[in-house]
């Protein structure tokens, strides 16, 4: 995630995510840096886990992580529902801006992701 410097800024007790873990993310987004933390709030390993914002910059934010067997290769599904803040100027930023940004985030993150995983790193 090189564009946007995403990178993790607080230690978590293990190298796992697990229940109750609570994770602090930082990145530069719309030349702000920008940071979020959330909090793993259903774990059902290896089949999903949510985590739910609890500081950092939208009025919620939500993230299911699905993962799947489809012929032998794991797919991974990112389903997200988020509020951004301030209102009506919020809803508007969403229509016309955010909601692609995050999509297009989302599919830079998996891309990436994947990358990693079939590399054996």
């Amino acid at each position: 995630m090189r564009t946007t410097r995403e990178r993790v800024v607080t230690s978590i007790a293990s190298d796992q995510l697990g229940p109750d873990a609570v994770v602090t993310w930082e990145g530069t987004h719309f030349g702000a840096q920008i940071r979020l933390m959330s909090k793993i709030t259903q774990f059902d390993a290896p089949r999903s886990f949510e985590d739910e914002q609890i500081a950092g910059p939208f009025q919620s934010f939500w993230h299911r992580h699905e993962f799947s067997d489809k012929n032998g290769v794991t797919v991974m599904t990112d389903v997200v529902r988020y509020r951004a803040p301030f209102g009506l100027l919020g809803t508007l930023a969403e229509r016309f801006f955010l909601d692609r940004y995050l999509r297009a985030l989302l599919e830079r993150r998996a891309s990436h992701l994947r990358t990693l995983a079939e590399s054996g790193a």
